[in-house]
């Protein structure tokens, strides 16, 4: 396993004052796996007063320091340095009851949530991998360390972790792990919504559709408004799976992008508040996107997602059933009105929702599309107020001012975007001579 620069003079200046130091955690898992390591923890056998001193002429990060953890700040970054610990238990199913220094690196990674996070590499030692993280993952096996039922009541975050590592790293959990998994997911409840927000958001990165439908009893206990779209039949033929397998599908089918991805898994969330049958049994969903759309806001509220997300996502499943067909009017409104990322993404939904109904169908005017807003965006067009050729002082100039500027204004883009009014000074401004506000 290589080490950076940085990393490495950490550890060798707590080898040189005579405490054993170890690479752990998330960077050993990704360096076995080929990956590189977005940041490299260690632990050590130096308790936080003694990893203070071998770096007292260095910037130190203290607010973990009563659980154990020391930052050094380096050129590079943060480097976190634990002291190697054991634990009580978890009252609150997140902190634990006390924290005891020891020793020996064996008991520290005997405390850890999974095998394969639950080892250590010393550049003199070697690895140290007491549970068999290594061989769980060349075999693909997600293993939780010791009882797997006390692994997740001490933290039941770990839960949805478990679902995170299984599919970003393609692990199957053992059955135990899994048996464990689902029958503590009430312990969830509990959970920090922003916790739960920020492990989701993770994990919706990597997802497939299988994952979703394995773990959809997990993926459910936390947005219970999911819980309604499991095997729910759409009794349509315009869909051959039940709503849940086909939000699924959809979810893999979109970018890897947060907002998309939390789209693409809420925007049928509203579909059995919808759904009606006709007298030939077939059914509908009339308003779907509505309900949807106000179901998800409710969702990221409750979770406390960030309002610019929030807003995102409802805009695309509120709009998901507005199909962009390729008609150039109508792109240069849109993207007038939502913008060039807004107008991608939704274009992005819209064709994941309609490849993944499982039947066959007609989707030529998704190319279309794609060729036409690019040659809209290739031509510079005036999409936009500061894009006019005019601008608010020269309104003023013509007697306008107040409110009646921006009204003027947003008028005339609208004329340049329907391509009734040229983006030209002169005609732009004979046409504000004849808007009301002029003097």
């Amino acid at each position: 396993m290589h080490l950076p620069e940085y990393v490495l003079q950490c550890l060798t200046a707590l080898e040189n004052a005579g405490f054993p130091c170890y690479a752990v955690g998330g960077c050993v898992r990704d360096s076995l796996l080929g990956l590189t390591p977005h940041d490299y923890d260690l632990c050590t056998a130096a308790v936080p007063e003694q990893i203070k001193a071998v770096f007292s002429g260095r910037g130190l990060v203290l607010s973990g320091e009563k659980h154990g953890t020391v930052g050094v700040i380096t050129p590079e970054g943060v480097v976190e340095i634990t002291a190697f610990r054991t634990e009580g238990g978890y009252r609150d199913c997140r902190h634990p009851d006390w924290v005891r220094f020891v020793t020996d690196i064996e008991s520290d990674l005997s405390r850890r949530d999974f095998t394969v996070n639950a080892m250590a590499y010393s550049p003199i030692r070697g690895y140290a991998d007491p549970f068999g993280g290594r061989a769980d993952l060349e075999n693909r096996i997600l293993r939780a360390v010791g009882d797997p039922r006390t692994r997740f009541q001490e933290d039941s975050l770990r839960i949805l972790r478990g679902v995170r590592f299984a599919a970003r790293y393609r692990l199957a959990p053992e059955p135990e792990t899994e048996a464990a998994m689902s029958e503590l997911v009430p312990g969830m409840d509990t959970l920090a919504r922003e916790r739960v927000f920020d492990e989701l958001c993770k994990l919706l990165l990597w997802v497939t559709a299988q994952d979703l439908l394995r773990f959809h009893n997990i993926l459910c206990q936390v947005i219970p408004e999911l819980a309604p779209t499991v095997g729910f039949d759409q009794r349509t033929p315009h869909h051959a799976f039940d709503v849940f397998t086909h939000t699924a599908h959809v979810t893999e089918a979109v970018p890897p992008e947060p907002a998309l991805r939390w789209a693409a898994l809420l925007h049928d969330v509203g579909k059995p508040a919808a759904f009606t049958v006709d007298e030939n049994g077939q059914g509908h969903f009339k308003g779907h996107a509505k309900f949807s759309a106000e179901a998800a806001d409710a969702i990221l509220r409750r979770l406390k997602a960030p309002t610019a997300l929030r807003e995102r996502v409802v805009f695309l499943i509120a709009h998901h059933m507005d199909y962009l067909l390729p008609d150039r009017a109508l792109l240069r409104r849109r993207l007038c009105r939502c913008g060039e990322e807004a107008l991608w993404q939704l274009l992005a939904l819209q064709k994941a929702d309609f490849c993944s109904k499982g039947v066959v169908g007609r989707d030529q005017h998704f190319p279309e599309t794609e060729t036409l807003i690019r040659q809209i965006l290739a031509e510079n067009a005036c999409l936009s107020v500061k894009d006019l050729a005019v601008n608010g002082r020269d309104l003023m100039a013509l007697g306008f001012s107040g409110p009646a500027i921006g009204q003027c204004l947003s008028a005339l883009l609208d004329q340049v975007v329907e391509e009734t009014l040229p983006n030209q000074r002169g005609a732009l401004l004979d046409a504000a001579r004849n808007f009301p506000g002029s003097h």
